[in-house]
């Protein structure tokens, strides 16, 4: 995970610790130069420019106009300065806490585009709710895709989760609602409402978007979007936003995924948890994302 991100970060940082040995103040065009490298290696790492230029501005804040003494061991210092600006784009939430101190039913609406493995990530949120001790109920609110009711219906089987479902080409917004009904009557803890993937030029699949949000009253709107994609998936947080006030995101093939400024990028933009990874097909393959962990990791030897 994230490999090529560490391995670059890794190499930059030692890079511009050699650089300042040596009872030198450091003003902010040698800084300049000495980031050149870093801010090529994080935008090919898929963080994006305005994140790379905060990471920047953070660093110079300090960093310049700090003296080093000749011999000092730099690698400390500038890692301690790029560990805090990433730290700084990172805001943490546990799902799962949220869920315990909200209301019954707590509803949860998944949206993103099409591929992204929504659906997948309902099935593992569902195995982890079940693993807290919180039951839940699914809506199979995507009655556009051809076959995307059946997909959703042979989730709910394995695992044993009552699945609420109306035919192909129904309104998405009943569903949500009868499901939401549903778990009210039978005291579920949790509606999770798998909604069409969609692109957001799509405009009749992104008023039915607003419809469905309008109806369900979502306690959560959460982005499932696919590291693989990089700054891509940048676009789709931003545009996705726009129809859905969006409140966490889950990304998923995080374990194919060498780069890893797609975290960052998601995290900066969207100034929201990021709550959990995929990094698998099957149930269980769902880790809980701490900014903290990640860049602990990201910076580690």
């Amino acid at each position: 995970m994230f490999s090529f991100l560490k391995k670059k970060v890794a190499s930059n940082t030692k890079k511009i610790s050699e650089a300042l040995k040596g009872e030198v103040t450091l003003d902010e065009s040698r800084l300049e130069e000495l980031l050149f490298d870093l801010e090529i290696s994080l935008i090919e790492s898929d963080v994006a420019l305005e994140v790379v230029d905060k990471i920047k501005a953070d660093l110079k804040t300090s960093l310049v106009g700090k003296t080093f003494d000749r011999g000092e061991s730099l690698t400390d210092v500038v890692r301690d300065a790029l560990k805090k600006s990433l730290k700084d784009i990172f805001v943490d939430a546990d799902l799962v806490e949220s869920i315990r101190a909200g209301k019954r039913p707590f509803v949860i609406a998944f949206i993103g585009v099409n591929g992204t493995g929504k659906t997948t990530s309902i099935a593992k949120v569902a195995t982890t709710l079940e693993k807290e001790g919180l039951s839940s109920v699914i809506a199979a609110c995507d009655t556009y895709r051809a076959g995307a009711i059946e997909q959703i219906e042979c989730h709910a089987e394995k695992l044993g989760v009552r699945l609420i479902k109306h035919g192909p080409g129904s309104d998405a917004a009943a569903v949500a609602f009868d499901a939401i009904e549903h778990a009210r009557a039978k005291n579920k803890d949790v509606v999770l409402i798998d909604t069409a993937g969609r692109m957001d030029t799509n405009v009749n699949l992104m008023d039915e978007l607003k419809k469905v949000v309008r109806v369900a009253k979502p306690d959560k709107v959460i982005f499932v979007g696919d590291a693989l994609t990089g700054n891509a998936v940048v676009d789709q947080v931003s545009a996705f936003n726009k129809y859905a006030s969006i409140d966490g995101a889950i990304l998923t093939k995080a374990d194919a995924d060498a780069k890893g400024g797609a975290a960052i990028s998601v995290a900066h933009i969207l100034k929201k948890p990021i709550y959990y990874l995929g990094t698998g097909q099957e149930y269980g393959d769902l880790l809980k994302f701490s900014g903290e962990w990640f860049v602990d990791e990201l910076l580690s030897e």
